[in-house]
């Protein structure tokens, strides 16, 4: 039966003290009309006109919220949001600034997340915190990825080939994200945190993110470092060159004392769906060797393409 039809026939039925409503069984199916305001073809005659204007208003704000986001759903993920970002943690103060809700509606949704663990509470800061919860779906969602499953003795290969950290990264939320390493045998080595992210267009591994993806780099382009090319023309012709070439190169742009190298990862259908490089120390680094470590990482990226194009998804 039309939504349209359903609303009339429910809302023939008699409130107790009199007059006619649309029964609350029907706003919890998540029903709504095409036009929220049919509600009020049938008003209820023994009701006030305000009172009836209010009953009107409160329905028409139930049905467009339903037609959204689920408004309580939305505000934890925002609250998770924000902690991720913070590393001092977050005050209840803070996280009604930021949601627009008073201190006591923040309070309840950190400590619903606190309940099941995806925050916690410094009980001498009173400020909130990620909790161990998030790292453990982070890490279902990093081991359950093929690309590194596939990519791991490549990565090994690259170490022992060329003495220094290996990492696999894709692209995410506009940022290169680090999905598994192996580290250098060396005393002196560069290492990430693997579900660490980092930027686009200072780094070996997103520059190849950014170079092979439609992506528009960020504005204003962050200057991490003197050497960061922070003019949107460079960048660009930075990028053709990139693609030209087949590997990118971080010359201590984003950390310095650090270089890198990285070249695309493609699956079968040729789309690049990560990056797969290596970075050491600028001191045993130097640009000569850079260049020469370029070659390896390139012959191991192209066999890692090959091997996930013979691999069935």
């Amino acid at each position: 039966m039309p939504l349209d039809r359903r609303v009339k026939r429910q809302f023939k039925k008699p409130l107790p003290g009199g007059g006619e409503t649309l029964p609350a069984t029907l706003l919890e199916q998540g029903d709504r009309p095409a036009n929220p305001t049919c509600v009020a073809a049938r008003p209820a005659c023994r009701w006030s006109g305000a009172k009836r204007m209010l009953y009107i208003i409160q329905f028409n704000c139930i049905i467009l919220n339903s037609m959204g986001e689920i408004q309580s759903l939305a505000r934890g993920l925002k609250i998770l949001d924000l902690l991720g970002r913070s590393r001092e943690g977050v005050s209840n103060t803070e996280l009604a600034a930021a949601l627009g809700v008073d201190k006591g509606s923040a309070s309840r949704l950190a400590s619903t997340l606190a309940r099941y663990g995806y925050a916690e509470k410094d009980t001498a800061t009173r400020r909130y915190r990620l909790g161990p919860q998030v790292v453990s779906l982070g890490r279902s969602l990093l081991l359950g990825m093929p690309l590194r499953e596939a990519a791991r003795p490549f990565l090994r290969q690259l170490t022992e080939r060329t003495g220094e950290c290996s990492h696999l990264a894709v692209l995410m939320q506009g940022k290169a994200l680090y999905i598994d390493q192996v580290e250098s045998p060396a005393t002196l080595r560069v290492n990430v945190q693997v579900g660490q992210t980092a930027p686009l267009h200072c780094t070996a591994l997103g520059k190849i993110l950014l170079a092979y993806s439609d992506l528009e780099p960020p504005a204003p382009l962050e200057a991490f470092t003197p050497r960061t090319l922070t003019d949107p023309d460079r960048l660009a012709k930075h990028l053709a060159q990139v693609r030209q070439q087949g590997y990118a190169v971080d010359d201590e742009e984003y950390d310095p004392g650090v270089r890198c190298v990285a070249v695309p990862v493609h699956d079968l259908r040729g789309v690049v769906v990560g990056a797969i490089g290596i970075s050491g120390p600028a001191s045993r680094m130097s640009r000569e060797r850079t260049a020469e470590l370029a070659a390896a990482v390139v012959e191991i990226g192209r066999a890692l393409s090959e091997r996930l194009q013979f691999t069935p998804s």
